[in-house]
């Protein structure tokens, strides 16, 4: 590993997406996570999709695209057995990141307080639908929570939608993927302490709070006018034209936060007198009369195919095409960015092309270091890397502790 995290070692009990979201993260940038599976394996491993020559079918690409770069070690944390395999591990990591409700951990004598009587540095980290009661008690911290949940309780939903429509999710799931990023932060910024001090900390992330963090304009909106921020579908409250809009083989992106902008698409769409209007010159008087401007450029755009408008606007005029997944596969933007990785897949003689770091460095650069591991593939490289004897591992092996 050369990223700006290697020698960082991760202890990742987390499952779904949150968690392995986060740690995913971690290990693009060089930390060694090491994934604490239960004997079966983690759940997810069974979920596509699959390709079709995969006959041993370790994993899908639902766990293949979050899980790369990772190692696998199967623990049984309900054995005795198991329990001490984990405790020995603790002692040489720097982090412990799990994702179960609140209190599994500490019923299993596995807890935060636990686990720092062995290593003071260690830093602990959590996410949980609604956080955990070290950081501040929800009366809902005992509710389930997925994606759904996330986006509908932390406000996104209710701002996302067009104006007469049903509060909408977004797409990708941000209820797991933003919680996920502001751990990964919480996680360097506490080994950055727990590294200059030698103090560890507990940190959580609830996944609500997480949502609602980054619904800033909602909460400024409410906070200065006492206004409940409804849904703009996709455009703008404060600015316009700042949306998208048809064309004849798809859809674009076109964006004026600033007067100049709307001077340039206005001559471009041969209208050059709409950018002097005074309807239209200031911002404030487009936004008054967003209805008519987002016509006028409809007008305009349902004329032209992308190409069309990108030869004339873009490097302008804020634009982008509403791009598909296989645009973006034959983009020259991410194939520039080394965006896209290509990945072996155990059990099948084909790659996977998956999303690479975005995060680039000019010294530690990160990013995909190799596939998924299978369940349990490096139990004995871990445990003999934690101190453990063959005859050691052996026993546990016997004990049911380890598979």
């Amino acid at each position: 590993m050369t990223g700006a995290l290697a020698g960082l070692r991760v202890l990742d009990l987390s499952q779904m997406m949150a968690g392995p979201f986060c740690t995913m993260m971690l290990a693009d940038q060089g930390a060694d996570v090491i994934k604490i599976e239960p004997p079966d394996g983690e759940a997810t491993r069974v979920f596509g999709p699959h390709f079709d020559d995969d006959e041993t079918r370790e994993y899908g690409g639902y766990f293949k695209s979050i899980n790369r770069g990772k190692r696998s070690i199967r623990i049984d944390l309900k054995s005795d057995a198991g329990k001490a395999a984990f405790r020995r591990l603790v002692e040489t990591a720097d982090v412990v990141i799990e994702n179960f409700r609140a209190g599994v951990m500490d019923r299993l004598d596995l807890g935060y307080e636990s686990l720092a009587a062995i290593n003071p540095k260690l830093v602990y980290a959590a996410i949980r639908g609604f956080g955990d009661p070290r950081t501040g008690e929800s009366p809902y911290q005992d509710w389930p929570a997925y994606d759904i949940v996330a986006q509908a309780m932390g406000g996104i939903m209710q701002v996302t939608g067009e104006p007469d429509g049903a509060p909408t999710k977004i797409g990708p799931g941000v209820g797991d993927t933003i919680p996920a990023m502001m751990t990964a932060f919480g996680i360097v910024s506490a080994v950055l302490h727990a590294r200059a001090t030698g103090e560890g900390q507990f940190l959580d992330v609830a996944m609500v709070d997480g949502i609602f963090a980054v619904c800033e304009r909602a909460a400024m909106v409410y906070s200065y006018r006492g206004e409940v921020s409804g849904r703009d579908g996709n455009h703008h409250p404060l600015f316009a034209p700042f949306g998208t809009f048809p064309c004849k083989d798809g859809w674009v992106a076109i964006g004026c936060p600033r007067d100049h902008f709307w001077q340039l698409l206005s001559a471009a769409m041969g209208r050059p007198e709409l950018g002097d209007d005074p309807r239209y010159r200031e911002n404030a008087g487009r936004t008054a009369r967003r209805d008519e401007v987002v016509a006028l450029v409809t007008a305009w755009t349902e004329t032209q195919t992308k190409a069309e408008i990108a030869e004339a606007i873009g490097g302008r005029v804020p634009f982008g095409p509403v791009n598909t997944v296989e645009d973006l596969f034959d983009d020259p933007h991410l194939a520039a960015r080394d965006m896209l990785a290509d990945v072996p897949h155990a059990g099948s003689s084909r790659t996977a092309r998956i999303a690479n770091t975005p995060i680039r460095m000019t010294r530690t650069q990160g990013g995909v270091t190799g596939p998924a591991p299978k369940a349990g593939e490096h139990t004995d490289a871990v445990l003999k890397e934690a101190g453990l004897t063959d005859e050691e591992i052996a026993a546990l092996r016997e004990a049911g502790g380890v598979t």
